[in-house]
């Protein structure tokens, strides 16, 4: 089981939910991935006056729960407003804290991320921060009350996978205590498979499955890859070796002259 602020979970997987070709494709993927935690951009939906609204609804329909994200906010001050807003919109005082510095790969600006985290966390949020795999960042933001990080793997919406495999070992080797989720720049249902098998807790991806030819097929895909990944870790895998070892037994073998 995942216990995210002390919430039990039997999916590993977060879905996203936007950029899907209808709301019956997104509500298909939902139902196949398996997935109890859905994100959703309070300020992209809601530009959509009554369409946001009935979008809202249709989200609620699907029995998840609801992470709703501070996505397109640059600063502290918008990001604070945004979550206290979708906490009254959703009744939920979780939120998936979104501060992005640069527009052209949505790198988070971590020095707005932790203000904001600290504020919010002194609010009774309960904070899902999307940051970079830096482990002084991560620190500051545990110490500003999450008890949770939100690691990427390359810049959001990239399909790139895990670009840099040392730092996401050692941000699991930092917090082992810590629930740890990589967000964004999972493309490939094998990624997802990897970052499980370094020991993260979850994965939470968005435009791998909205943007498949197939999106239902590939939340199902993602599911499995993930548990997949999971259950390898627990089963404890080998690790790799430079030589050759033998998998017949040498001993009691029969020579022959």
């Amino acid at each position: 089981m995942l216990s995210l602020y002390e919430t039990k979970l039997s999916s590993r997987l977060l879905l996203g939910s936007a950029r899907y070709p209808s709301p019956a494709v997104l509500a298909e993927s939902v139902r196949r991935s398996g997935t109890e935690v859905v994100t959703v951009s309070l300020r992209r939906e809601m530009a959509g006056g009554k369409a946001g609204g009935a979008f809202f609804e249709m989200i609620r329909s699907l029995g998840v729960r609801i992470l709703p994200n501070t996505a397109g906010c640059h600063t502290v001050e918008e990001a604070v407003l945004t979550a206290r807003m979708a906490r009254e919109v959703f009744r939920t005082n979780w939120v998936k804290l979104e501060v992005i510095g640069r527009h052209d790969n949505l790198q988070p600006d971590v020095f707005e991320l932790v203000e904001a985290a600290r504020t919010l966390c002194e609010e009774g949020f309960a904070v899902f921060p999307y940051t970079t795999d830096d482990l002084v960042v991560a620190e500051k933001l545990l110490d500003a009350g999450c008890e949770v990080l939100m690691p990427w793997c390359a810049p959001i919406g990239s399909a790139a996978g895990p670009r840099s495999l040392s730092a996401l070992t050692a941000m699991r080797a930092a917090f082992p205590g810590v629930p740890l989720i990589v967000d964004a720049g999972i493309g490939r249902p094998s990624h997802a498979t990897m970052v499980m098998e370094f020991g993260y807790d979850a994965v939470l991806l968005n435009t791998a499955v909205a943007g498949a030819g197939d999106p239902p097929a590939m939340a199902e895909a993602f599911s499995r890859a993930t548990m997949a990944g999971r259950q390898a870790f627990e089963a404890g895998m080998l690790e790799p070796r430079e030589m050759a070892v033998a998998s017949t037994p040498i001993v009691g073998k029969g020579v022959f002259a």
